[in-house]
Formats: structure tokens, C-alpha cells, sequence
């Protein structure tokens, strides 16, 4: 079976990388950037501060601050009608995967046209984006560095799972140093995101060798080091490796895709515009559940790289061990036990679970499921 290896052309990580990154975009060419971004980040002077270096690199930029959390529609036309009005050449993305996305459907549709929700499904656009430079100050999504852009449609109450070799980053940049203002929530949140890329690449369909190897070293270090993180936001070794462990599980998710966890939770997102990270903690050991009848022995792979001890246990008690690994951390970070403590409503799951069928992100899961089966799950959840 062949595969086709999806990853921005240049990748910049390490403490104090931004400056590097700096020179690098200046050896673009570029003139003018679009710097999109949140209200916080605007609001705490990041973004001001990526403005003045880009400055120093005889850049000029534009700081449009209206991406929300779970980015709508409605964010990423606004975002772009300030690229047009401002005759901005590239885009530059700051913050987590609210920001990335958002620039991800600006700079997208700056070049193809049209609206972003011309895009849901897979690879449906036809020319490249405006240049996107991701700079990422979250360890969690990957956004910076993925095919992948998410966008609420808030007309259907659904994200729209958009996944498009055009709308990878030309370069992304992770610099632990931009991570420590995360407070521990959002640490946790992002991390259980991370988790939940890289277990469900590695049971994935599509998998191969090079996503399970970037997806087990992704466990083990968020395994060692997620705690740590949120416990003390300041221990830069924690955040540098949760740095690279995003990244690694962004580097297996964005080829060999993901599974019902990501479908459903979009949904959850869509619906109640609820946090992203936190929706795939809580389904993440439930879905495992259901695929541990058709995946064991992947999930006991899965559990050793948390530091397990599976070997004198058959595939089916080390992918229950797993999952049980899988909960000790959720609990040890504080995300939430079940999705009745997150407002989600029992009648509601019917057209959640048929959204979530729907959802691209659902075709690689390691066992498939009908109407019945997704609602099982959810209701198992509350």
C-alpha cells in the first residue's frame, strides 16, 4: 500500500527558536503579514511582540484578533476581508488550534476562492494558500503543523472536518518559551488532545511504520511529562517535551488520520461549543473500548509506551490496562469524568451520533460502527 507523508517543508522547535524563525521568514521575501490570533494573546502583548520582530525583519503586519475558540464561518470571512482591505502577501498564525485553523481557512480561501465550507471533506480545493507561517504557543493540537482545519458551520451546529494537502503550513514554529503562560486547564486539555492523536493514528487504518514510531514516542512522552506540566507551568523540560510530543503526534495523525474520538467530539465542539481537548479525553478510553475487540494487541503497544507492564498479559488484558492508564491520566491532570459534568444532553445524542458518522475523521477508526453502536458509545461517556 503506498502512502503519501504530509509535513510542512521547514519545522523550527527548541527554546528560544522564534528569533531563528524570525530570519527565516525574512528570507521569504514577504512584505506585509496578517497575524491572526486570539483576543487573549492580542490582550497579553504576544502578538504585538511577533509584530515588532517582524518589523525588525522589515516586515509589516496587520494583527486581526477574531479567532474564537472552536472558529466559525463568520471568523474566518472577517479574517479575510481584512487580508484583502490590507493587501497582506502571508499569513502568520499565533496561538493554539483555534488561531491555526482560523488562518488556515483565511489563507485558503485567499487563493481558491469562494467560502470555506466549499472545502469540507478531503483534499476539495485546488491551488495552494496564501503562505502560512504557524507559530504555536500550545502543546496539543498540531494545527501548526497539519493538513487538518477544523471550522464550526454554526448554521448546522457541525465542525467541518476540512482535510486538504493545501492548507499545510510553509513553516511552523514551536517554541517552548511561548508555552509557559498556558494555565493548567488548557495544559491539560491540549495534552489529552495530543494523547488522543497519537493512540488514534496508531490504531488507525492508514497506519504505517513511520506514524506508529512518531506515535508510540508521542505517548511515552506525554505519558512522563503531562503531568509535570500542569503541576508547575514553569518547568521548562516539561514543556519543551510536550513541545515535541504534540508535534509528533501531529506528525502521525496528519497521515495516517484518526478515528470516531475526533468524529464524535466535533460534534460535541459543533453543538455546545465546548473545548476541543477536553471532549476527546472524555470519549478517548470509551472509543478505545469498542476497538479493543479488533485492536488489542495495538492498544497493549499502546499501554507499554505509558509505562505499562503488559508483557506477561494476553492482547486482550493489556489493551484494558491501556485504557486504564488512559483514565489515571485524565483524572491526574483534572479533565472532567464524563460528558454530563461538560451540560451535553442524553437527547441530544441521536443527531450527534449522526453527525459524527459523517465526519472524515471517522474512516479510519479500527472498527466501524452504525447509528446504534456511535450512541452506545456517547451514552457510555455520560
Amino acid at each position: 500500500m503506498s502512502s503519501t507523508f504530509f509535513i510542512p517543508a521547514v519545522n523550527v522547535m527548541g527554546l528560544g527558536c522564534l528569533d531563528e524563525a524570525m530570519i527565516a521568514i525574512r528570507n521569504y521575501g514577504f512584505r506585509k503579514a496578517l497575524i491572526v490570533t486570539d483576543a487573549g494573546l492580542a490582550k497579553a502583548g504576544v502578538a504585538g511582540k511577533v509584530a515588532d520582530l517582524l518589523a525588525q525583519q522589515d516586515i509589516e503586519s496587520v494583527i486581526f484578533d477574531g479567532a474564537k475558540p472552536n472558529p466559525s464561518i463568520a471568523n474566518v470571512e472577517r479574517g479575510l476581508g481584512l487580508l484583502k482591505e490590507s493587501r497582506c502577501d502571508f499569513v502568520v498564525s499565533l496561538g493554539g488550534g483555534s488561531p491555526h485553523d482560523c488562518a488556515k481557512g483565511i489563507a485558503l480561501c485567499a487563493t481558491n476562492g469562494g467560502q470555506i465550507r466549499d472545502y469540507e471533506g478531503v483534499d476539495r480545493s485546488g491551488k495552494p494558500q496564501l503562505p502560512l507561517i504557524a507559530i504555536n504557543t500550545t502543546a496539543g493540537t498540531a494545527s501548526e503543523m497539519t493538513r487538518f482545519c477544523i471550522i464550526t458551520d454554526e448554521s448546522r451546529h457541525v465542525k467541518m472536518a476540512i482535510v486538504d494537502r493545501n492548507v499545510t503550513p510553509l513553516m511552523s514554529v514551536n517554541d517552548p518559551a511561548l508555552m509557559l503562560a498556558m494555565p493548567k486547564g488548557l495544559t491539560a486539555a491540549t495534552g489529552m488532545d495530543a494523547l488522543t492523536h497519537a493512540i488514534e493514528a496508531y490504531v488507525s487504518t492508514a497506519a504505517s511504520p513511520i506514524t506508529d514510531a512518531c506515535a508510540l514516542k508521542a505517548i511515552t512522552l506525554i505519558s512522563n511529562n503531562l503531568r509535570l506540566a500542569v503541576r508547575d507551568g514553569n518547568d521548562l523540560a516539561a514543556r519543551e517535551n510536550m513541545a515535541y510530543a504534540q508535534f509528533l503526534a501531529g506528525m502521525a495523525f496528519n497521515n495516517a488520520s484518526l478515528g470516531f474520538v475526533h468524529a464524535m467530539a466535533h460534534q460535541l465542539g459543533g453543538f455546545y461549543d465546548l473545548p476541543h481537548g477536553v471532549c476527546n479525553a472524555v470519549l478517548l478510553p470509551h472509543v478505545q473500548s469498542f476497538n479493543a475487540s479488533v485492536c488489542a494487541s495495538r492498544l497493549t503497544d499502546v499501554g507499554r509506551a505509558m509505562g505499562v507492564d503488559t508483557h506477561l498479559s494476553g492482547p486482550e488484558k493489556g489493551a484494558q490496562a491501556a485504557i486504564a492508564a488512559i483514565v489515571s491520566l485524565a483524572r491526574d491532570v483534572e479533565i472532567p469524568a464524563g460528558l454530563r459534568e461538560l451540560g451535553v444532553r442524553l437527547g441530544d445524542v441521536p443527531v450527534l451520533a449522526a453527525n459524527a458518522l459523517k465526519d472524515a475523521c471517522g474512516l479510519t477508526n479500527p472498527r466501524a460502527a452504525d447509528q446504534r453502536q456511535i450512541e452506545e458509545i456517547f451514552r457510555s461517556a455520560f
